[in-house]
């Protein structure tokens, strides 16, 4: 009998109740566009809710930093997995990606954890 079913549900329940609403922000390249010399961006917004804390200062290392925040989401609310070329907002402010760990159970992703840097 599998318990990661049951684990991605109680998760997903826990999170709606406590959490607030955010969208992930899927980010793909576009095209390259030869006279500007860029490459355009396309995006996906997923509105999903999640618990926000910030991060304590003994978890300040070379990757985080002061004032960074922390999102826990519940793995069934989102189609894939946020990567690190993603984007999160809150409240209008659009946050970097700067880790994602991911909290499994028989190879199947219970809830995601998102270090965010405004």
């Amino acid at each position: 009998m599998s318990l990661a079913n049951p684990l991605r549900k109680v998760s997903s329940k826990l999170v709606s109740k406590f959490g607030g609403e955010v969208i992930v922000r899927y980010v793909s390249a576009g095209g390259y566009n030869t006279a500007t010399g860029t490459v355009s961006e396309s995006s996906s917004d997923t509105e999903v809710r999640g618990v926000i804390e910030g991060v304590s200062l003994r978890e300040v290392n070379e990757l985080i930093q002061s004032g960074d925040k922390r999102l826990k989401v519940a793995a069934k609310d989102l189609d894939s997995a946020p990567s690190t070329k993603d984007k999160v907002v809150i409240s209008t402010v659009v946050h970097q990606i700067i880790s994602v760990e991911t909290t499994e159970r028989e190879n199947t992703a219970i809830t995601y954890e998102l270090i965010l840097r405004a």
